[in-house]
Parts: structure tokens; C-alpha cells; sequence
């Protein structure tokens, strides 16, 4: 099952799945409430769900669908960074992260090291985890990673990347009064007293990672 709200990706990652012999779509869906309707009336082996959807986040989805079915595999497909979103896709049941940019036959690749039941991230990811491990610090509990909720960190990297409040509302599918809400709350969160000090934090915060 694809799960993505743009029909040109979906499109492209059917005909790169159907290329292979042994691989089919059985569904698809643009939104989460179309995802639940749909793999209730199918059996898919696999998921694939990008992060961002209009009726909210693909890790929710996650969550909702391996309630209903514990063992469902599921694959994070998405535009944002691996280092972002990766450690929290498994935390919510994903068995693996990529990145739409990469290849077709990495694509392939991730999607059947999923269906074999093992868990895939890109092996740059693999080490970075493997590092930060070794070297966790207490103080890391503090960074924008940790200590925002996943539509808030979406709003806090798009700002870093330098959109702006009405870029990000429509990337998202929400309204600018919503995203100046989530902005509100990273401020709180990250004890920033103004929107300069947001930016700048974000910014600064996107080029480190």
C-alpha cells in the first residue's frame, strides 16, 4: 500500500514497485482517513506512508494501522531529512526510513529488506545512530529533536530552511493560524523570546544537523 497525498509519487513509486516480478500495489491513498478506509478492504505485506499528510502525520498512521495489526511492515517514504525523522519513525513501529531522493533500486532495495522482517535505515544513518549512542550526553534531551512534537519539528526545520509562515502552511496543508500556533509552542519550548530568535535557532539548528 502507498500512502502519499502528491498522484505523481504515487504514480512513480508503482511503476518502479511494479517492475519488479514478485512486487505489487494493491492500494493506495492520499490521506489518513483514506489509508484506514482502504487497508481495511485490502491485505497488504507492506506500507509505505510519507511523514506529511493533510490530514495529519504519517506516524500517526502508523500507530493507528499496527493497533489493528501488530505485525503490519511498515516504511517511512519522505522529502525530510533521515537524520530528523528516522529515530522517530521506529519509535512509532516503522520498520524502516528513506528518503525520496535516493535511487530506485534503493527504494527496492529498503522495501524488500522490510517485507524479510529486518529494519532498514541508509548505513550513513546507521553509524550516526551507532555514534550518538556512544557519545549521549544528558544535555541531549534538550535539543529541538527531542524535546518538539514531529509536526512541530516539521515546522521548526521547514523555518530553518528559511520558509515562511505562509510557505509552510501550504506545504503542510494547514492553515497560517495553525502554524503560527506550532510556532508559538517551539518558542515556549525552546525558551526563544521572539520570532528572530525562532528563526535564527532554527537556522542555525539546520545546518548542524
Amino acid at each position: 500500500m502507498i500512502v502519499d497525498d502528491h498522484p505523481l509519487v504515487r504514480s512513480g513509486l508503482r511503476q518502479l514497485i511494479e517492475t519488479e516480478l514478485d512486487l505489487r500495489v494493491c492500494c493506495e491513498a492520499a490521506s489518513m482517513v483514506e489509508a484506514q478506509q482502504v487497508f481495511s478492504n485490502h491485505s497488504p505485506d507492506l506500507a509505505i506512508i510519507d511523514l506529511s499528510l493533510p490530514d495529519g502525520s504519517g506516524l500517526d498512521l502508523i500507530k493507528h494501522i499496527l493497533a489493528r495489526q501488530p505485525d503490519m511492515k511498515t516504511l517511512v517514504s519522505s522529502m525530510y531529512d533521515e537524520d530528523l525523522f528516522a529515530v522517530r519513525a521506529l519509535r512509532a513501529g516503522a520498520r524502516g526510513y528513506i528518503n525520496k531522493q535516493e535511487a530506485g533500486e534503493q527504494v527496492i532495495a529498503a522495501i524488500r529488506q522490510v517485507l524479510t522482517g529486518e529494519l532498514y535505515l541508509s548505513s550513513r544513518m546507521t553509524e550516526h545512530l551507532i555514534v550518538n549512542t556512544a557519545h549521549s550526553t544528558d544535555d541531549q534531551k534538550y535539543s529541538p529533536a527531542q524535546t518538539l512534537s514531529n509536526r512541530e519539528l516539521e515546522v521548526f526545520e521547514l523555518t530553518g530552511h528559511g520558509l515562511t509562515t505562509s510557505d509552510i502552511a501550504e506545504r503542510l496543508h494547514l492553515s497560517v493560524k495553525t502554524i503560527e500556533s506550532h510556532r508559538a509552542n517551539i518558542k515556549t519550548k525552546l525558551r526563544l523570546n521572539s520570532a528572530g530568535e525562532l528563526i535564527r535557532c532554527a537556522v542555525q539548528w539546520t545546518l548542524d544537523t
